[in-house]
């Protein structure tokens, strides 16, 4: 199973892929370096708050099944590899103008955070604009690249693209967005609105989640972030699923570890790749949306 391995991402690619379908965990990256730790306000623990840990793991058979799984190495709090190149927060960089407004930005959750979960400042001063521009450079595009690469030769060979986005959300984030008399969302797929993936694809992975009893809902509280906006296009048949699951059924939020069951929940989320990959790997492409 080829491997390649940078600096920021690592892509593990099946001898030959048999499906139009892509896995990316953009969020799953923690390589943090010593010179970036010494630099914050945060302790090891708080600084890996907002990191989707281990959800690169919870869909490594994806290669098994024909399908490159593509999962960030650089930390999310170091850069956002799932915002705009042009995110750029002027509370946390200076030389940046002040734009139209942005409520992702204004969260402190641009391209370069100010902040992890439950608002906790990164850092005690700003950054110069040469060093977020480095970050960019160094990492942003890069992932990118890559990213765009694998869609573009997933939908010349296959006559179509899907990406599967995947993320985790904590636990607490679904607390306001439970209705009275509804079970509690543990997997929400975001396709913004329709905007992102056609139908027929957005059909397709909830069966497969619900299908290995999870419960699932659409577009509520995520839609979809930057990947989904900008590579969705289903008249072009590309596709982006967005994908959060809830941490609480794999892993120990607090202690940023895997949870007794974590293998056994893995099993299961391997399972729903299979069923994503079994299903298309003889398939037509879908109909656009």
């Amino acid at each position: 199973m080829p491997q390649t391995l940078t600096e920021v991402y690592s892509l593990l690619a099946p001898d030959e892929q048999r499906v139009p379908l892509i896995f990316a965990s953009p969020h799953s990256g923690d390589a943090y370096s010593q010179g970036f730790l010494a630099r914050i306000a945060l302790n090891p623990l708080t600084i890996r708050s907002s990191e989707d840990a281990f959800v690169d793991q919870l869909y490594s058979a994806a290669p098994a099944h024909g399908a490159p799984l593509l999962a960030a190495r650089v930390p999310r709090a170091f850069v956002d590899l799932n915002r705009a190149a042009d995110e750029l927060d002027p509370s946390v960089i200076e030389g940046i103008s002040r734009g139209a407004h942005n409520p992702r930005i204004s969260a402190g959750l641009g391209v370069i955070p100010r902040v992890v979960s439950a608002g906790r400042a990164i850092y005690t001063g700003k950054l110069t604009q040469p060093e977020a521009e480095e970050r960019l450079r160094r990492y942003w595009h890069p992932y990118h690249d890559r990213l765009r690469r694998l869609l573009e030769q997933t939908r010349e060979t296959f006559g179509q693209a899907i990406l599967i986005d995947c993320h985790s959300m904590p636990h607490e984030a679904l607390e306001s967005h439970v209705r009275p008399g509804r079970s509690r969302p543990q997997v929400v797929l975001g396709d913004r609105f329709g905007a992102a993936a056609g139908r027929d694809v957005m059909e397709r992975v909830e069966a497969a989640f619900s299908g290995a009893g999870l419960q699932v809902a659409r577009n509520a509280p995520f839609a979809g972030a930057y990947i989904a906006q900008a590579y969705g296009r289903p008249q072009r048949r590309v596709h982006v699923v967005q994908v959060e699951i809830d941490r609480a059924l794999y892993m120990d939020e607090a202690r940023v570890e895997p949870s007794s069951d974590f293998n056994a929940f893995r099993e299961l989320i391997g399972g729903v790749v299979e069923d994503l990959c079994s299903g298309l790997a003889l398939q037509r492409p879908l109909a656009a949306e």
